[in-house]
């Protein structure tokens, strides 16, 4: 083993931010990590769909190859994108302490999931979060959407912030309209283009602090563009920038996303309740992957969350034991609370319209064997025809799905 651990990671921020941690734990145990940014096949697809990639683990089969191939000592995912079959060569070595696993309306005015409009436009990039939001507001459009947390973000907030932008624009042309009329009254219209009664623009600028054309404070705002446009975040700014093809009312994201793109305060959310819109099994959760019994040995000390690993075990293994992670809207979520571990499953047809859900509690000393059970007995009750017709679904779209990295 190296003195030197190289970490493989994605090149996002959020993947970046994800790596840091695990690195600034395995430096606390006076390990140095050395991070290598890796481009995944889902990076080379940006404007595709995470479910039309073509197979499960667009994200995280590449970051697994370079610790295979020896040129990476571990790898950092979001646990969610990780498959839950197929990852016999490597091992999940360390699961940090979960972030916040749910998910999260963003508005421009904080509207939560029941008040939005009807008719309102909802983006999403998952496959998940598209059933559960049909299923609790029919009324509702679900549009696509891609990209990273920063870029859906900015994906929502360009279309206003423009029109907003566009207004005072247009509302600043019109008081100085407005002010060359008068002057042309006040002169009896013998002011011509050059005469003396034409307000000398540029003096006017001098004398009263104003920066250029456009900046004169309409009765309608209390601010110049100027002054709005320098108000404006950094995100905010970005969105200016961004042509959009889609417009969306409102976007749906995982709330861990947000918190560790430290964006969560930038933008007004709402919480969207746990019993209807059940996180995807891993969501919050980052899985360090290794094959170097040493390094995993390393990882497993410095960074593993007994209670955490637990929890995502149940998940991953309802998820794996229904075999529909990556072509159905599968939601699972486990808590341990004392003994048991609180697990929760919601199935659904990909419209909405059906669905198989129910709660039980675990015992935690033989979580994993009674995961499989539970998740047994749902298919036994209908679960497992509604993974199939979601599978045959997709299969004649051409591709499976699965849930996009936004965590």
């Amino acid at each position: 083993m190296t003195d030197t651990l190289r970490l493989a990671t994605r090149g996002s921020d959020l993947a970046l931010r994800q790596a840091g941690t695990v690195r600034d734990a395995l430096s606390s145990r006076r390990r140095d990590v050395e991070i290598r940014r890796v481009e995944t096949r889902g990076d080379q697809i940006p404007d595709e769909l995470i479910h039309r990639l073509g197979k499960t683990g667009a994200f995280v089969r590449a970051l697994d190859e370079e610790v295979l191939d020896g040129d990476a000592d571990l790898a950092v995912h979001s646990l969610k994108d990780v498959p839950t079959e197929g990852m016999d060569d490597v091992v999940i070595a360390g699961v940090p302490e979960r972030a916040p696993s749910g998910d999260v309306v963003v508005h421009p005015d904080g509207l939560g999931i029941e008040d939005l409009p009807s008719g309102s436009v909802v983006g999403t990039g998952s496959l998940r979060r598209t059933a559960q939001i049909k299923a609790a507001r029919p009324d509702l459009v679900v549009e696509p959407l891609r990209g990273n947390v920063d870029t859906r973000i900015e994906k929502l907030l360009a279309p206003g912030l423009q029109a907003e932008h566009e207004r005072r624009l247009i509302a600043s042309g019109e008081a100085r309209a407005a002010t060359a009329d008068e002057g042309g009254e006040e002169s009896d219209g013998e002011g011509g283009e050059n005469g003396a009664d034409e307000p000398n623009w540029d003096a006017l600028s001098d004398d009263e602090g104003d920066t250029g054309e456009g900046d004169e404070v309409d009765d309608e705002f209390d601010r110049t563009v100027e002054e709005w446009f320098d108000s404006l975040s950094d995100l905010e700014r970005s969105a200016m920038e961004r042509k959009v093809e889609t417009e969306y009312d409102a976007i749906v994201l995982a709330e861990a996303g947000l918190r560790r793109s430290e964006l969560f305060y930038e933008v007004p959310t709402t919480r969207l309740p746990r019993e209807e819109f059940v996180p995807a099994a891993g969501q919050g959760a980052i899985a360090v992957t290794a094959t170097d019994p040493d390094v995993i040995e390393d990882v497993r000390s410095a960074v593993d969350h007994p209670r955490t690993r637990v929890a995502v075990t149940v998940e991953r293994t309802i998820l794996g034991e229904l075999n529909g992670g990556c072509v159905a809207p599968i939601g699972v979520s486990a808590l341990v609370q004392g003994e048991h571990v609180h697990t929760r499953v919601r199935v659904l047809s990909t419209d909405g319209t059906e669905e198989v859900a129910d709660t039980r509690d675990l015992p935690i000393r033989s979580h994993a064997k009674a995961a499989e059970e539970f998740a047994a007995d749902l298919a036994d009750r209908g679960a497992a025809d509604l993974i199939e017709a979601a599978r045959e679904e997709t299969e004649a779209d051409e591709g499976t799905r699965e849930e996009a990295d936004d965590e």
